[in-house]
């Protein structure tokens, strides 16, 4: 199965995901690699891996219909079958989601429905799961559509908050787990456990 990761910012998710493919875990190939950030260490990272990459933004295209285009274009060189939005920090435009229906996934750092939606991303997210004083938190992958955070829940998983945690502390081992998620769950799309729709 050929996979596109599309990401914004560090790449930590991508790099599991072509670690994991790269080890046998997941069967399956990162073929491409899309970013809306020309400084992101995605980018970097697909270079030193040997990967095909394209920074592609609305700045860069003119629209977000002409972006959409030229996105489909790249993944139909690549024949991808299914596309992974690691960190990716904009929403896709409805012709990909139509496209690709069902075969778009998205990784978010806490137990869906709750504290997601706009503007729920990253540190965001840690600090107002602290600030409710939840016990648990964790991360969910989810199939993506038009709106944030609200398309079908495939896989979740848990971990503790405990009293003295910061949201950095919180970040760091959520992070630890979704590495080893990601993979999990991909592995078991890919084979069919997870139906691609």
């Amino acid at each position: 199965m050929n996979i596109a990761v599309f990401a914004s910012h560090g790449g930590s998710d991508l790099q599991a995901i072509i670690d994991g493919c790269r080890d046998g875990r997941i069967n399956a190939t990162v073929k491409v690699v899309i970013s809306n950030n020309r400084d992101s260490m995605a980018l970097v990272r697909s270079n030193g891996e040997g990967i095909p990459n394209y920074h592609m933004s609305v700045k860069k295209y003119g629209s977000e219909e002409a972006l959409a285009k030229e996105i489909l274009n790249v993944l139909n060189q690549y024949s991808i079958d299914m596309i992974f939005l690691a960190g990716y920090m904009r929403m896709l435009h409805i012709s990909i989601l139509e496209k690709y229906n069902n075969r778009v996934f998205n990784i978010h750092p806490a137990l869906l429905p709750k504290f997601g939606g706009k503007g729920m991303y990253g540190m965001n997210v840690h600090t107002a799961v602290i600030a409710a004083k939840e016990k648990e938190t964790g991360v969910t992958i989810h199939r993506v559509n038009a709106e944030y955070d609200s398309g079908e829940i495939v896989a979740q998983t848990k971990v503790n908050v405990y009293e003295n945690d910061t949201p950095e502390i919180l970040a760091d081992r959520v992070l630890e787990r979704e590495h080893e998620f990601l993979v999990e769950v991909i592995s078991d799309i890919v084979c069919g456990k997870i139906p691609l729709g």
